[in-house]
């Protein structure tokens, strides 16, 4: 057992090494960190409200003027304290619904590679069903069966499509791992089918998966914003960078700033969670040298 552990820390402990000395990875985490803080901290160093009225400031650039430093919108609402909330909003539908999906994922991805057979079949015939069906129909349709949902409308569509991808690279991980000596010997010792993949398969399929986390969680919040843009996701008076980006855009001649600021953390907060992939997926990849 200990042997096992020793083997087991050792790739970890040399992704570890390699991640840290990836040139992305300081920069991508420090912006990630940074915009999470202004995220959770920011909105209270405002005296305004997301959704706080100053009809002295109507469509305001940028400025000191009575604290609105972002400027505000034609409603005189603070562009900052939206922004940010905005952002909090998204990033945590998002991560929320990136989570569902990849345990999600994970769970129905083993089951089928490892299961194989008749069984795999079946269940990856169901995926291919969901993957036909286009996305914005399946949101639509939870739009009528919730329509008072509001956000829960927003992060079950995201979810039921969010955990596809995954299962199809788990279930071809767990094709190639269920043949490995290993799993063999669990097999020959008795082992349960469950224990063998909660302690030899699941373990074995962390890599690809944290990688994969990753590109989930922007796929999401580019989901959440397309669908907040269009309407069908969060509503006035909440605000998330979809929507702030959607009314930006009608402001676009005569109030700039209404979009650039929303656009801009959009920006910047996928390119660092880009960036931060590509890190990880450089430090868990074998084949590199």
């Amino acid at each position: 057992m200990a042997e096992a552990l020793v083997l087991a820390a050792g790739p970890w402990r040399e992704a570890r090494r390699r991640l840290r000395a990836h040139r992305s990875f300081t920069p991508a985490l420090g912006v990630l960190v940074l915009l999470t803080l202004l995220a959770l901290i920011g909105p209270w160093l405002s005296p305004w409200n997301f959704d706080a009225l100053d009809w002295q400031h109507l469509a305001a650039p940028p400025g000191a003027a009575a604290a609105h430093w972002f400027g505000t919108d034609r409603l005189g609402r603070d562009l900052w304290v939206r922004s940010l909330t905005g952002l909090r909003l998204s990033l945590a539908v998002s991560v929320l619904a990136s989570l569902v999906s990849l345990l999600v994922g994970l769970a129905y991805g083993s089951i089928a590679g490892y299961a194989g057979g008749r069984t795999d079949e079946l269940m990856m015939r169901a995926v291919d069903v969901l993957y036909a069906l286009p996305y914005l129909f399946i949101v639509i349709i939870l739009t009528g069966l919730l329509p008072h949902g509001g956000l829960t409308v927003l992060f079950i569509a995201l979810g039921a499509v969010g955990w596809l991808t995954t299962a199809r690279i788990v279930r071809a991980q767990t094709h190639s791992l269920r043949r490995r000596e290993f799993i063999e010997a669990a097999r020959a010792l008795g082992v349960a089918p469950t224990g063998i993949l909660a302690r030899h398969v699941v373990p074995n399929l962390l890599g690809p998966v944290i990688v994969y986390a990753t590109l989930t969680v922007p796929q999401m919040i580019l989901y959440e914003s397309f669908l907040s843009f269009l309407g069908l996701g969060v509503q006035e008076p909440h605000a998330s960078l979809g929507n702030l980006i959607a009314v930006g855009a009608q402001e676009m001649s005569s109030a700039p700033w209404m979009l650039l600021v929303p656009a801009c953390l959009l920006v910047v907060l996928l390119l660092a969670l880009n960036l931060l992939g590509e890190a990880l997926r450089d430090a868990l990849d074998p084949h590199e040298p």
